[in-house]
Order: C-alpha cells, then structure tokens, then sequence
C-alpha cells in the first residue's frame, strides 16, 4: 500500500501541510535539546557543564518529546477525521480496514521523515544557540565546543517517526472501525471510551499525586521541590487536554441555553459543537497544555525568585541553571503550542468551507457565520484558560507553601492575563480569519469544492 500512500500524499498534499508543519517543529525541538548530550560528551568538557547538558539535553529534550508525540497524534487524527469520506468509499470500493490502516501509516510515516530530514538545519542552528545561552550565563564552560551527531539524530528520527506512526496508527483504527453510513454523514459527536479514560486517569492521578508529594515529602527540600512541583501541572494539562471531547460536550451543555438566546449564530454554534466534538477538542487540548504548563511553570519561578530575594542570598549559578531551564522549557512550550493551535484551526476551519456554503445556501448570512465561528471559539478558549489555569494550580499551590509557605501566593495577574491573551488572540486570529477567506469564495461553488 506504499505506493497509495504516495498517490495519496501527491493528491492531497495540503491536506498534509499541517502534520507537516507540527512534525517538522517537533523534530527541530527534539533534535536540538538532544545535541546537548552529544555536546556533552566532547573532548574537555568539565562536570559541572556535562551535568548542566545533560539535564537540559535529557529532562527538557524529554518533556518536549511528549509534547511531540502527544501533538502529533491529536493532528493526525484530526487529518484522518477530515477524510472520512474518503475512507467510506474505499471501502465501499472493497479496502480493507488492514489496508486502509497501511495508507494512513505510510503517508503518515513519508512525511515524517521529510519533516525530520528537513529540520536538520534549523536543529543546528538552534542547538548552537541554545549552547550559547548556556555559556552566556555562566552554566557551561566558555571552551565548550558545540556538537551535533549520533544521539541528536537518531533521537530526532526516531520519535518523529515513532510519534507519527503511533499517532497514524491510533486515528486509522478510529477511522476504520466506524461504519460507511457514519463516515459519510461527516458527524463525529467525540464519543469517550477506555482509550481515552485510562490514560487521561493514569496521566491526572500522577499529576495530583506530584502535588501531593511537594508539600509533603518535599516540604523542607527548598529548590528540590521544584522539579516534582513543575512535573504536577505538565500531566494534568496533558490529562485534561486527553478528556477534551468530554470536557466540550459538558461546556456545550452548560451554555447551551445562553447559547441559543444569542439567535442564529450562537444556535448553529452549539449545533456544531454537538456534532462535530472531536473538531473542537483539536483546538481545546492545545489550549489546556499551553495555559497549565505556562501558568505553572512561570509562577512556579516567580516564587522561587521572591523567595531567594527574601532570604537575601546571592542568585547561585544552580538557581541561575534552574531559572533558564524553566524560561526554555516556557519557551518552547508557547511557540510549539502556539503553532500547534493555529495549525489546527486553520486546518478545522479551511475543512468546513462546504458546511459554510450549505448554511449560506440554507439563508444565514456571512455575518451570522462568522459569529457562529466567533462565538465557537470564544467558548472553547475560555474552557481551555479555565482548565489549564486549574492546571496549573497543581503546581503553584503546593510549591507555594513549600517556598512561602502560605497556600495562596501573593502573585500578579499580569502573567495569566498575559496567558490567557495569547490564547485568544491566537484562537480569534486563525479561526476568523481562515473563516473569512472561506467565505469570499461563492456558496455554490463551496458546497461543489
């Protein structure tokens, strides 16, 4: 089935420019934080700094890793979902689920060794700036010379590939095991089943646990607290972020009546959301991730650094370690969720260009489908700052009490406003505005496309 997969990919290479763009980013992020264990192992480099690489290579390159695979499977799957028509008439034309399933993982596995090829460059380019940071501020030996090999390739194909065939291999079993009449009505209400209740449980219970074992065991422990602390709202994010079908069901439900008093659009929005859920969930997960970890990670060193300026002691080169670890982690964490949030409502929204002509064509005017978008995207970037916020307090309860010793900290608003500022101007950005250029197309040529 290799050679369907690649007359699939040549047909539909738009389609495919998403997956693309998330695999290519994750591979550059991987591959770059991995270039710090070759570099650790060069010729005259001290303990200290191979101990700074290799955690920034190992923890760091191994949180971003997750966040690869875990971003990766939610845009797959979202690819997948979007061809469920085709998938319907390939097996009404006699394909069977095993050969379906092929396609979807050799195209899914072609485009991610492009993606990996490809980000080869920018991983270099980027890892001898990250070496730089790290020599600029003192952690790293100034001799220290920059190295790119064995471990950062192999470790960049490996889960980029690893990550797309597991996520292909997910969605295609979603997509094959529904019916033709099902595929075809273009419905997909995003039911929850064990698939997703195991792991999401596995993932919260560990996270709660984290913040349990801070301010218990880890009370006295001062800055040791602070990586078990910043692991507690990193697997709640990605757990609530796996229940986000659910989780726009119950919003859904909660709004509905205010909903449908806001007239046309805000009754086609809770419509859509009804039933198609798992669209939705695709811009909800990303959401959660990037306003838990962020929220966590950066109060979580807002008070570290009161607390360190409290106790007057000099900023040390671990605090220092410390600190920059978390603004990369911070870092990476907005741009990787920033585009993966994008990449997936320029993707949802490009999708719906036929649904949007069948409503022009039905008597709702543009106006009234562009509120409709609005008001869908107002909904889920408001339930995503709500969860991820949740989220995040995991970690900044606990470690408040650990470094302040107070359950509620003394922090700003501006750094969750600046959050949650982000979030919505990234949801309203690319979905009004791919939402737009959808609509200067005319409804009978959108309902044909």
């Amino acid at each position: 089935m290799l050679w369907l997969a690649w007359a699939s990919l040549r047909r539909r290479a738009g389609s495919f420019a998403g997956s693309f763009l998330v695999l290519f980013f994750g591979a550059t992020m991987v591959m770059s934080f991995a270039s710090m264990l070759d570099t650790s192992r060069g010729t005259g480099v001290d303990a200290t700094s191979v101990e700074t690489l290799t955690t920034m290579g190992g923890v760091v390159g191994g949180w971003g890793m997750c966040l690869v695979v875990f971003a990766v499977v939610s845009t797959l799957g979202l690819s997948v979902r979007q061809r469920a028509a085709e998938t319907a008439l390939l097996k009404s034309a006699g394909a069977t689920p095993a050969q379906i399933t092929r396609m979807i993982v050799g195209e899914a596995a072609l485009v991610s060794v492009a993606a990996a090829v490809l980000a080869v460059g920018p991983s270099y380019l980027l890892g001898r700036a990250l070496l730089g940071l790290l020599t600029d501020t003192g952690q790293v030996g100034a001799g220290t010379a920059f190295a790119f090999g064995t471990i950062a390739l192999l470790v960049g194909f490996g889960i980029t590939v690893l990550s797309a065939v597991i996520g292909a291999l997910w969605t295609a079993r979603h997509a094959t095991g529904r019916s033709v009449a099902a595929s075809l009505a273009d419905a997909d209400p995003g039911r929850m089943t064990w698939k997703r209740l195991v792991p999401a449980g596995v993932l919260l219970t560990g996270g709660l646990y984290l913040g349990v074992l801070t301010v218990t065991a880890f009370r006295d422990k001062g800055t040791d607290a602070m990586p078990i602390a910043a692991q507690a709202s990193i697997l709640t994010s990605m757990g609530l972020a796996i229940l986000a079908p659910g989780l726009v069901r119950a919003a859904t439900a909660l709004t509905g009546r205010v909903l449908r008093g806001r007239g046309v659009s805000g009754y086609l929005t809770v419509q859509h959301l009804r039933q198609r859920t798992s669209q939705a969930a695709g811009a909800l997960m990303p959401i959660i991730v990037f306003t838990g970890i962020g929220t966590g990670v950066l109060y979580l060193q807002l008070i570290e650094d009161r607390a360190v300026a409290a106790s007057g002691q000099l900023r040390s080169v671990e605090h220092q370690s410390i600190q920059t670890l978390n603004l990369v982690v911070i870092g990476m964490i907005v741009v990787f969720a920033c585009i993966m949030l994008i990449n997936t409502l320029v993707a949802s929204t490009t999708y719906r260009r036929g649904e949007f002509g069948r409503l022009r064509l039905a008597g709702a005017t543009p106006r009234q489908v562009l509120g409709m978008v609005r008001t869908e995207s107002l909904l889920i970037v408001a339930t995503g700052t709500v969860l991820g916020t949740l989220a995040g307090s995991v970690t900044v309860l606990p470690y408040s009490v650990v470094r302040a010793d107070r359950w509620i900290p003394d922090l700003p608003l501006w750094i969750l406003l600046g959050i949650i500022t982000i979030a919505v101007t990234a949801t309203l950005g690319a979905a009004l505005g791919t939402a737009r250029r959808m609509l200067r197309t005319p409804a009978v040529d959108s309902v044909a496309l």
